[in-house]
């Protein structure tokens, strides 16, 4: 597919339909309050659950497009985003959730964002768990900022360990073929070596298509990468997984369209809605 990158625009999957645009009306101007007014909208699995919600509202996690989101969200409590609102009233999901409704939010406001598919690490190690956050760029430092989700931050305050961080798949892949991740307390390639590459190498694809401004599902495999997770090895696919990591690094927005263009890496279409 061809592609043009824009930050400050709405991406396949980030825009929100007119019939739902009064719900984000009057947002706050400070990244921080966005970010965290979109944290306060999703309600994660094992609580749903905890709350009991049916098991239909559990499929929430599977959908794609933040204009599904709103719909969901808009009609389960019927006020503006940024406005508090019960458990129950929030859509079921993950922090890819989370960080696709903050980069509507921070676009909407006037904000170059895009979404990061990565790793959570503890103590400078990857820990294993997958993590989606939002950067957005400041124009005065002239640089990407990379908060990380209020509720992580907070779990590591109250936990009194050292913050947390976070690695995109691109990065982790290149620590990884670095020799990284072969032992360590957090990670679990020292009894999964082959999982281990298998998770790192698909976060990577997933983050490229998030910088093209395709995010999708944690769960989403396709070209390349499916067939190395139905066991099938195609040739020189750790090298195209380095090229991956290195042009997701460089972050040049022609760089990123050309190589997410490829049939190998290009999200097919039923994966856009």
């Amino acid at each position: 597919m061809s592609h043009v990158i824009d930050y400050l625009q709405p991406g396949p999957l980030t825009g929100v339909d007119t019939a739902h645009a009064w719900a984000l009306r009057d947002l706050p101007s400070d990244p921080t309050a966005l970010r965290t007014a979109a944290e306060a909208l999703v309600v994660r699995p094992a609580e749903a659950r905890a709350l009991g919600l049916s098991a239909r509202r559990l499929e929430e996690q599977s959908i794609r497009s933040v204009s599904g989101l709103v719909e969901v969200l808009t009609r389960l409590f019927s006020a503006r985003l940024q406005s508090p609102r019960p458990p129950s009233a929030r859509v079921v999901g993950t922090s890819r959730h989370a960080a696709v409704l903050a980069c509507t939010l921070l676009r909407t406001s006037g904000f170059a964002a895009r979404v990061r598919a990565g790793f959570v690490t503890r103590h400078g190690h990857m820990t294993g768990d997958e993590l989606w956050i939002t950067e957005h760029w400041d124009s005065f430092e002239r640089c990407w900022i990379r908060p990380l989700p209020v509720a992580l931050n907070r779990e590591a305050t109250a936990g009194g360990s050292e913050p947390m961080g976070f690695l995109s798949g691109g990065e982790a892949w290149q620590e990884y073929r670095k020799g990284q991740y072969t032992q360590g307390p957090y990670d679990y390639a020292e009894t999964d070596p082959t999982r281990c590459a298998l998770e790192i190498s698909s976060t990577t694809v997933r983050d490229l298509a998030a910088l093209c401004q395709v995010e999708v599902l944690p769960g989403d495999v396709w070209g390349r990468v499916a067939q190395v997770h139905e066991g099938r090895m195609p040739a020189a696919f750790d090298n195209l997984i380095d090229v991956t990591a290195s042009v997701c690094a460089r972050g040049d927005t022609t760089d990123l369209a050309r190589l997410f263009s490829t049939r190998a890496l290009g999200v097919p279409r039923h994966m856009l809605s």
